[in-house]
C-alpha cells in the first residue's frame, strides 16, 4: 500500500465519519433530544473542527512529504530550472567561442 493509497483511504474514512455524525445528529433531533438549532449549531460546529483538523492534517502531510523528498535528495523543479538556464547560458557562450575560433582560423 503506498502513502498515496493510505491517505485516500484516511480521507475516505473521514467522510464516512462526517456522514455518521450528521446522521446521529439527525437521530437526536427526531427523538426530540435536541432541537434543530441545536443539532443544526452541533454540525455546524463539528464541521469546522473537521476543516480546521483537516487544513492541519494536509500542512502536516505536505511537511512530511517535503521533508522526505528532502532527505531523499532529489532536485525540486526550481534546481532543474536553474541547471537548464546555466545549460543554456554555457551552450551559448561555447557557441560564441567557436564563432570566435573559426573566424581566427580563417584570418590565418
Amino acid at each position: 500500500m503506498t502513502v498515496f493509497d493510505v491517505m485516500k483511504s484516511a480521507l475516505m474514512a473521514g467522510f464516512g465519519v462526517q456522514e455518521k455524525v450528521r446522521e446521529f445528529i439527525d437521530e437526536l433531533v427526531k427523538k426530540g433530544e435536541l432541537s434543530e438549532s441545536q443539532g443544526a449549531k452541533l454540525v455546524k460546529e463539528w464541521s469546522e473542527k473537521v476543516d480546521k483538523s483537516s487544513s492541519e492534517w494536509n500542512k502536516s502531510i505536505s511537511d512530511i512529504m517535503s521533508k522526505t523528498l528532502e532527505k531523499m535528495n532529489i532536485p525540486t523543479r526550481e534546481d532543474i530550472e536553474k541547471l537548464n538556464k546555466k545549460l543554456n547560458n554555457l551552450a551559448a557562450r561555447l557557441k560564441k567561442l567557436e564563432g570566435v575560433v573559426e573566424e581566427e582560423g580563417k584570418e590565418e
